[in-house]
């Protein structure tokens, strides 16, 4: 067996590697050897079957498993003894593949971007700012007028009052396509939240203005994306009753609002809210530290990257924000979308700073553990209610799901390593100056 290099300029590295018919041959015997004592046909004992005839029955496809074995080990010792880690998977190739005959040596064409080296990082160098900010009083009241909201009721308006944005209004009717009715499209004593957003979009604007006992005709389109197919992007009329018009009333904060929500009196309720506040501070703190560490990182290193990693990450952020942007399509039959100058600088800096904290997670021996690794799959299979066991069982089975489900764990706890070499300081700010923290983050 022989690897011989045809390529190394830069990172892009070619071999050829051939593996002689001698050797295949040795291999397809030795495999005959192992396998024979287990076969049996008819005419020979068990174990007794002739090398020649096993060779006959079964060669071809022990010279297939061979082929694969020997190129597997040549590649192997290759990367063993190059320390080449390629950046994707090796494109492999074997020439004359559909001319090739029994008794020919096998050569396989091997080519691939290997890893650069990368650079050692001071991490004592970094300066980090973690901010801090307390659930003060004033967030806790509009995070309690808020579930005040969440729990209100409706009461009847005066006679003859007109419907506004914000009320409850209870109707019935009866949509139709076409001048026909269709199923699911009609109801009685429907109570309707004007301004929810539940229904079609402009159903209920057109009842913004109605009062009890009048009768008002709907028009609205389906949306494209609609989820029955027979009626998306169809015209449809809806001829609708009011029958009560009610407005929204809050409920009070007190000791009765808290037990709604699970406390024993409002002192609890506000403890809890304060906690929970003090948490989602914390997250975003945390966002507005990590980017702090990427930019500092991204300017501290600087090596050669594979260009087909570049490529393909240039390629997915493309691909990610034009589903962003057209959110109703959800196949993959858009055609081809080329990456853009600003695709590419992001790609160019989300892989160097990917392959940089990769290689500090290997250096620092930072491992996902089963039971991280479990909550990153229960996490992810919140996203599908009903259908957590497939989930479970779909990511049990794949293991580029795992790995994706893996990456941003691993990354967040190459991030804790390195913040705690890093001088950090903190500072108290208030919430406010938080959220504009947070909000430059989307403009970078």
């Amino acid at each position: 067996m022989q690897v011989t290099e045809t390529l190394n300029e830069g990172l892009k590295r070619g071999y050829t590697i051939t593996v002689t018919a001698a050797e295949l041959d040795a291999k397809v015997q030795e495999k005959l050897i192992e396998a024979q004592p287990e076969v049996e046909i008819k005419g020979f004992r068990k174990g007794k079957v002739p090398l020649a005839i096993l060779k006959k029955q079964f060669g071809s496809r022990l010279m297939g498993d061979a082929m694969q074995e020997a190129i597997d080990a040549a590649m192997k010792g290759h990367f063993d003894a190059s320390g080449d880690r390629p950046a994707l998977q090796p494109e492999v190739k074997m020439v004359g593949g559909e001319t090739w005959k029994e008794g020919q040596d096998v050569v396989v064409e091997m080519s691939y971007d290997a890893l650069p080296p990368i650079p050692e990082v001071d991490a004592s160098k970094i300066t980090l700012e973690r901010l801090i900010v307390k659930a003060d009083d004033k967030a806790i009241a509009e995070a309690l007028e808020n579930l005040a909201g969440s729990a209100k009721s409706f009461d009847d308006r005066k006679k003859g009052a007109k419907a506004k944005s914000g009320d409850q209004i209870v109707i019935d009717f009866k949509g139709s396509v076409d001048g026909e009715l269709f199923e699911g499209g009609s109801a009685e004593d429907y109570a309707l939240e004007l301004g929810s957003g539940s229904f079609i979009p402009g159903f209920e604007d057109q009842l913004i203005g109605a009062k009890v006992g009048d009768d008002v005709t709907v028009n609205v389109s389906f949306p494209d994306g609609y989820g029955a197919k027979h009626l998306a992007g169809k015209a449809a009329v809806f001829a609708c009753t009011v029958k009560a018009v009610k407005e929204p009333k809050p409920a009070e904060i007190n000791d009765e609002l808290a037990k709604k929500f699970g406390s024993d009196d409002l002192a609890a309720l506000k403890a809890q809210i304060a906690e929970r506040l003090e948490a989602e501070y914390k997250g975003a703190a945390r966002a507005v530290l990590k980017r702090s560490l990427l930019d500092q990182l991204d300017g501290m290193v600087t090596f050669d990257l594979p260009a087909n990693l570049v490529e393909a990450e240039a390629n997915q952020i493309a691909h990610q924000l034009y589903h962003e942007e057209h959110p109703d399509d959800h196949g993959h039959t858009h055609g081809a979308i080329e990456p853009t100058e600003e695709h590419k600088t992001l790609a160019v800096r989300r892989v160097r700073l990917g392959l940089l904290l990769a290689e500090i997670g290997r250096k620092a021996e930072v491992t996902v553990t089963d039971a991280e690794m479990t909550q990153a799959v229960l996490a992810a299979a919140r996203q599908y209610p009903g259908q957590e066991r497939q989930f479970f069982e779909f990511v049990q089975k794949n293991q580029q799901m795992q790995q994706q489900l893996r990456a941003p764990v691993f990354e967040d706890k190459v991030v804790d390593h390195l913040v705690g070499l890093a001088q950090v300081t903190e500072k108290e700010i208030p919430k406010e100056q938080l959220q504009k923290a947070v909000e430059a983050l989307d403009e970078m």
